[in-house]
Order: structure tokens, then sequence, then C-alpha cells
């Protein structure tokens, strides 16, 4: 009865709250998207990503929440309601849901240890190659013609590189919203993903000089999986040598919290954009600032109070008690940037994943062929990745592994558009994509879910 009531008085409040922000701009005669639209876009979508957690009530990650809100909202205008539809093609809150992934991304790097991931570091390596190269073989020459006859090898080559894209920050997000980051499960997962990206990276990059020049030369493939290992490679040894000297020289300005932050996000943006410009993804140049700053620690910054009243409180205690209470103090003072970093992530990652949902079209399933087409494809795009987890080793949950694989996301859909753009997909084509991109979007986190509970 209460529940009942409760869920009554949040929908006349959904109401209420839609109802007067459609009447005060419909008044105010706001057709532009200016920076004022965009904070009355950003409002919405935080407010939508609240009500998204009460998904947490039936032990489901937030992100889904976050996602399946973005979908509704975003395909109001299917019932006539197209209030929202402005927010598709702003593009102040385009960027930023890319900043919302990149900030997601650094977290998830700080929060991982390098040392472990050097660990899996084969199998992760293992895990990326059989979960791009089985996609790629069953969408360009067996699926791909069977389902979708008649096509150029082109739009088959497309397809096949558009299902072997991998979207880590849903998955991240999934294993950070059950604390699970730290395992080796994850860390496989994540270095998997930087890899499978590196390798998307240069399938796309051959894929799309065959269908404009018509042939690819060795040399512009040697080029790119140079610069991504240069990158990879160079951006740790760099940041490792170099950040405790930049660390120590910002900390002689100001050793206090706000100098600490601005440092970290500094790193994190800039390797974002160096990642950009050299045509990785930059959520990869985010990940590897995480994962520099890591064993930095800031030690030239001042501690936590938390640290610093562990510290006094280990001073006064025996000395069988005292190793106990310093370890938990370094533990407050590493842990810092992290505990720093939550606020401004639980403000604008929820963005990025709302806006993802927003953007899902759902009148793509409206065609019973372009439908049945795409299930098929989905059910390959599973497949292809899920059968990776089973060359990530012994003792590792090959399930967590291989569904962490599946989904496509923006990643996907980023194929998908440059395949339109050189006119080699077809509409019916780039709707399957679509669906196929929607589809282990939404489904992945639920099936991950599951098998993280069952770990716990």
């Amino acid at each position: 009865m209460v529940s009942t009531l409760l869920k009554n008085k949040v929908l006349v409040f959904v109401a209420l709250f839609l109802s007067v922000t459609s009447f005060v701009f419909a008044s105010s005669g706001e057709t532009e998207h200016g920076p004022v639209m965009t904070l009355l876009w950003m409002g919405i979508i935080l407010f939508f990503a609240m009500l998204g957690r009460f998904i947490e009530k039936a032990k489901q990650p937030s992100v889904l929440g976050e996602l399946l809100i973005g979908v509704l909202i975003g395909n109001l205008g299917l019932i006539g309601f197209h209030f929202f539809d402005p927010i598709k093609s702003d593009i102040y809150i385009k960027f930023l849901a890319e900043i919302g992934v990149v900030i997601l991304l650094f977290q998830v790097g700080l929060e991982s240890n390098l040392s472990d991931m050097k660990k899996v570091g084969v199998k992760a390596f293992l895990v990326a190659t059989v979960g791009v190269i089985a996609p790629f073989v069953l969408g360009t020459w067996i699926v791909g013609p069977w389902l979708l006859p008649d096509l150029s090898s082109n739009a088959y080559l497309f397809l096949g590189a558009a299902l072997t894209a991998t979207s880590v920050g849903i998955t991240a997000r999934v294993f950070k919203d059950f604390g699970k980051l730290q395992t080796k499960e994850a860390q496989i997962v994540l270095g998997a993903a930087v890899i499978d990206d590196v390798m998307g990276l240069i399938i796309l990059a051959v894929v799309s000089a065959i269908v404009t020049l018509g042939a690819v030369s060795f040399g512009v493939v040697s080029w790119i999986v140079a610069k991504a290992l240069l990158f990879l490679v160079g951006s740790i040894l760099i940041g490792k040598t170099c950040a405790p000297y930049i660390s120590k020289f910002f900390s002689k300005i100001n050793t206090g919290v706000g100098t600490k932050i601005t440092l970290a996000i500094v790193f994190a943006l800039f390797y974002s954009a160096v990642a950009g410009l050299i045509g990785l993804a930059p959520i990869v140049g985010a990940f590897a600032a995480g994962l520099i700053l890591d064993p930095v620690h800031f030690k030239y910054f001042k501690k936590p109070q938390t640290a610093l009243d562990l510290e006094k409180h280990a001073e006064l205690v025996g000395a069988e008690h005292r190793e106990k209470f310093q370890k938990t103090a370094d533990h407050y003072t590493d842990k810092h940037v992290e505990e720093l970093l939550e606020p401004i992530g639980h403000f604008i990652i929820p963005i990025f994943f709302v806006f993802t949902g927003i953007n899902v079209n759902l009148q793509t399933l409206f065609n019973p062929k372009i439908l049945s087409v795409a299930l098929g494809i989905t059910v390959i795009a599973f497949v292809g990745k899920y059968i990776s987890g089973f060359f990530a080793g012994k003792d590792i949950n090959k399930n967590i592994v291989g569904f962490g694989m599946v989904p496509r996301g923006e990643v996907g859909l980023i194929f998908a558009t440059i395949g339109m753009s050189l006119g080699v997909l077809t509409d019916e084509l780039f709707s399957v994509i679509v669906i196929m991109v929607i589809l282990t979007t939404l489904l992945t986190p639920p099936i991950l879910a599951y098998f993280l509970k069952k770990e716990i």
C-alpha cells in the first residue's frame, strides 16, 4: 500500500515537473539550442537519472536504469510528445556526455592496478584477439551473406567491422556498481577492451581504405599499429617517469585539495586529447591516465583528514596495532584522488548513459523484416564476443569475461556512421546494426549483473 502510494506520488511529481517546464519554456519562446536550454536539458537528464536508480531495488546496476530512462524519454515522440527531441541535437549535452565517459574511464584507471593488469596481459590479449576475429569472420563471410544476400562485399566488411567493437564504458560501470573492478575478470575485460579498441581501429582503417582506394598497403596498416602501440606503451612509461616531478612542482605552488584534483583531471583530459588526435578513442587515453596516476598517490600533497587522524591514533596505540592503523591511513591517502572524483562522477557520468539511451530510436524495431535480421545479427554479436571468455584461462569466470565484452554502445554506432558516410551501408543494414547496438547495450548489464551477484 505504502509502495503504491509512493509510486503514485512520484508519477504525479514527474507529470507536474514536465508540465511546468514545458509551459515555462513554451511561454518564453526559447527555441534556440543555446546555453539556457542546455541548462534545462542538464537538469532534466539528471532528474531522470535519479529516477532510473529505482532499478537498484531490483538488484540491477544503476547504469541499466539510466539507459532505460533515456530510451523512454528519447522515444516519447512516438506518442506525440516531442518536448525532449532537441536534446538529441544539443551539441553542449553531447560534449558533456563525452566528458562523462572520459571521467568514468579515468576513475576506472585510478581504481585499476598496473601490476595486476600486467599479470593478466596475455589473457587479455587472447580474449581481445578472439573477440575481434570471431565476430568479424562471422559477420563478413557467414551470417551477413546468409541473412542479407545481394549486398556488396564492402557492406559485409563494414558489418563485420561493426561487430568487432566493444564499449568498455558500459561494462566498466557495471563492475564499478558492484565493486568488482579489482577482480581478475574485470582486469582482463578492461585490458582486452583497450587492445580491442586498437584492433578495431586497424580493422576500420583497413576496411575504409579498401572501400575508398580499392586496396590498402602494408605501410598504412603498420603505421596505424605503430601509432597505437607508441601511445599506449610510451604514455605509460613517460607518464610514470614524469608524473612525480609534475606533482612535486605543483605541490610547491599549493598542496591543497583544489590543486590535487585539478592536476588529476588535467592528466585525464590531456591524455584523452592525445589519444583522440592519433586516432584512438579518447576513453583509452583517460584509462591510461588513471593507470599512470595510480602509483603516484600525490605524496607531496596534504593528506586527507581521515588519514591524519588514523596516523595520530597509530602513535597512541600499542606496537601490535600500530602497523594496522598505519596501513589503513596509507589506504585513505592512496585513495584520496578517487574519493575526490566521486562527486564529479555522480554529476556528469549519468549524462553519458541517459544521453546514450535518448539517442536510441525504437522506430527501427517496427519493421518485421529488419527486426528479424537484426535479431539474427545480435545473436552472432553475443556469440562472437562470448566465446572469447573461454580463452581467459583457468580459475576465471568465463561468463563474466565473455559477456563483459559484448556491449557495442557508441563504438558500434561510430563504425556504422562511417559506413553510411562512405555510401557502403544501405538504410536497411544501418538499421540492423543500430538494433544490434541497442540490444547488446541494454541486455548486457542485467546479464552481467546476474553472474556478478552469483560471485558475491
